[in-house]
């Protein structure tokens, strides 16, 4: 038999990012990584191993996770699902590497295309150190886990753990819901105190679809900012028709909630979006163009 020689090192081991999130408990054997600039993810203890929901936005940040379940836990982590084919849904991925994962359509297509290091570094440059492939300078090439189960229609993934499609945020999302907790993980579909960027979706169908979710869980945990309730939800969703009312002018974002948030140069990405949609336009917005250094000065 050929000798292969040892296996070598897996994806799980290599950097940890210091004070980059906790473990907040929700409910019995649900919890939430609130991210400290990376994203949030959630996490469902079971016997058969654990459900992790979105997996950071770099890898760095995603072993810490991983690191903290193991030492709290001790089990397998069984399932990872993207709610979204954007960076800190899946940045983190490779980490999780025996998981079996699970996503739309969209984003199983996404995923195996080549990743966009550059715009990666340019939408999260405190993390750029992550994002190195190259296996000479990298102490681990980064890569992500393509989607091993496809979801496009609602389906339980364990006894309790429900994979429910939603678009608005991207074409196609995942949201997920504990039922017996009363529990959302809407992850990429739900920020919290901070602006939410439209730029690949339809901001009206996330606000209609927002509308729908708030009555489906008690306690959201959105992919950016603090664990809320469903006025969150729908203070989301008064912002996004806000967008889409703005007919391309980000000055005519009437006063609201959404004044105390952070991120608002968001604003001209949301609406310029909204404003290339009502006309049949499905070009990516130039405002969001020119965040990535592609378009002009």
């Amino acid at each position: 038999m050929t000798d292969l020689g040892p296996m070598p090192p897996t994806p799980d081991i290599g950097p940890v990012a210091a004070d980059c999130g906790s473990l907040q408990p929700i409910a019995p054997n649900v919890w939430a990584w609130i991210g400290n600039g990376t994203g949030n993810a959630g996490v469902v203890i079971e016997d058969d191993g654990i459900t992790v929901i979105d997996t950071l936005l770099a890898p760095s940040a995603a072993r810490a996770l991983n690191n903290e379940l193991a030492d709290r836990f001790g089990l397998p982590i069984k399932r990872v699902v993207y709610t979204s084919s954007h960076l800190d849904s899946v940045g983190g991925s490779a980490v999780f590497w025996m998981a079996g994962r699970y996503g739309r359509t969209q984003t199983n297509v996404l995923l195996d295309q080549p990743a966009p290091i550059e715009a990666y570094k340019r939408l999260s440059p405190a993390w750029a150190h992550d994002y190195d492939t190259n296996p000479r300078t990298a102490e681990v090439p980064f890569s992500t886990r393509p989607v091993s189960h496809v979801v496009d229609t609602a389906a339980w993934l364990t006894p309790v753990v429900l994979a429910l499609p939603v678009s608005g945020q991207q074409s196609e999302n995942l949201v997920v819901l504990v039922p017996s907790a009363g529990v959302m993980f809407a992850g990429a579909f739900a920020t919290i105190g901070t602006t939410p960027n439209a730029w690949d979706g339809n901001p009206s169908v996330w606000a209609d679809t927002l509308g729908e979710l708030a009555d489906q869980a008690t306690v959201i945990v959105p992919g950016h900012g603090p664990i809320g309730a469903p006025r969150h939800l729908q203070l989301l969703q008064a912002y996004l028709y806000a967008c889409d009312d703005a007919g391309g002018d980000p000055a005519r974002i009437p006063a609201g909630p959404w004044d105390e948030w952070s991120g608002r140069d968001l604003d001209a990405v949301n609406v310029e979006r909204a404003a290339r949609l009502a006309n049949d336009d499905f070009d990516v917005p130039h405002t969001m163009l020119k965040r990535l250094g592609m378009g002009d000065d």
